[in-house]
């Protein structure tokens, strides 16, 4: 895995309405279970993670799942402050099938739903210029703005003005100036151009939320309810939530709310590449294309289709991640045939990323004998 220079505060943290959705509870987990041993790991792996949160090194650290092999191996969950987009919920007992805010991991899943559309034919091709998508004629009319097409939202390099290294308490933040715009859409595509498209890659909430209005607009359906049908259901998820946000449409870019069990569904299916039960959920090729390393992006990572994309520095092997706000990850490392799960409560702290980087150096990485 890469070092402690990863970016810590990936997404929003403030307001909110909160309005969300959820089906009803998920019955117990069907997910396979394996030993520790049976899958290559210490048997004290668990208690080696309990000893770290025990020694507070883990603050505000709410839940861990590893799989590996495809088996569920490894799940902890402890008690701490968790909130919902901002909005407080206190102290919350954490287990399997309490919802949690995935944060930025939530563009991760976006991307995958635009490219289950896009095998669907509900959206357009990633070479489509964006603003031929929305209704903005003299923005339409800017032959600058034409050259910005969908692929350049789906690896954050439109080459408009955006600023989300202010705090999210920040209205000068641009995500929490595009909430709290009359017009999401156009507040994005109106932004400055300051450097051609594909050449600069910007970390921007606004990327994910034209992704998904494009995806909603060609299914006909509210994100969360598209997710569902597309996605969540055919993995077995039945318990699931994505705030909205001031436009009454989800906030795409950071409002998705899943267990830490299924977020780990997502993350094995990644690995199967894009099969579930014998189902090709998301297609191959676009897995492939969103794994492509298209821009470097920050802190020596690469950005693919709306995840974040690494080298680990001991072994050279290629690692995917969804990073979120707060400490939240889904981490996919396929050589080692391993999908690990964080979710924790720190956010807007920008060394929320420690939990997760020590979570892994220190308990699980050491007890794993790779041949």
């Amino acid at each position: 895995m890469a070092g402690p220079s990863l970016r810590p505060f990936l997404a929003l943290g403030v307001l909110a309405m909160i309005f969300v959705s959820t089906a009803p509870p998920a019955a117990a987990s069907d997910w396979p279970q394996a030993s520790l041993t049976e899958a290559g790991f210490a048997a004290d792996t668990g208690e080696r993670l309990d000893r770290l949160y025990d020694s507070g090194a883990l603050p505000n650290l709410h839940g861990v799942v590893v799989v590996r092999h495809g088996k569920l191996v490894l799940e902890r969950y402890y008690e701490g402050e968790d909130e919902v987009w901002g909005t407080p919920l206190g102290t919350v007992a954490f287990g399997p099938e309490v919802l949690h805010d995935l944060r930025s991991v939530s563009k991760s899943v976006v991307g995958l739903l635009y490219g289950i559309a896009l095998a669907a034919g509900e959206v357009p091709a990633v070479d489509t210029p964006l603003v031929t998508l929305f209704d903005y004629p003299d923005l339409a009319a800017d032959p600058a703005r034409r050259k910005i097409t969908v692929q350049h939202a789906l690896t954050m390099t439109l080459g408009l003005d955006w600023d989300e290294s202010l705090p999210y308490s920040d209205p000068r933040n641009s995500e929490i100036a595009m909430e709290m715009s009359g017009d999401r859409y156009r507040y994005i595509l109106e932004r400055p151009i300051v450097a051609e498209a594909g050449s600069r890659w910007t970390y921007s909430g606004g990327s994910t939320a034209l992704l998904a209005h494009l995806v909603s607009q060609g299914s006909g359906k509210p994100l969360i309810d598209y997710a569902r049908e597309a996605l969540f259901t055919p993995l077995g998820i039945t318990q699931s939530a994505w705030t909205p946000g001031t436009n009454g449409e989800a906030a795409a870019a950071s409002g998705l709310r899943l267990t830490a069990r299924d977020l780990a569904r997502i993350g094995q299916m990644v690995l199967n590449g894009g099969r579930w039960d014998g189902r090709q959920v998301v297609p191959e090729a676009w897995l492939a294309d969103s794994f492509t390393k298209h821009t470097a992006s920050e802190d020596g990572l690469f950005y693919g289709y709306q995840w974040w994309l690494g080298t680990g520095s001991r072994d050279g092997r290629d690692w995917i991640a969804g990073f979120g706000n707060g400490g939240q990850r889904l981490v996919i490392i396929p050589h080692l045939d391993l999908v690990a799960v964080v979710l924790a409560g720190n956010y807007n702290q920008r060394d929320a990323w420690k939990i997760s980087v020590r979570i892994l150096t220190e308990a699980i990485f050491p007890s794993l004998r790779v041949p």
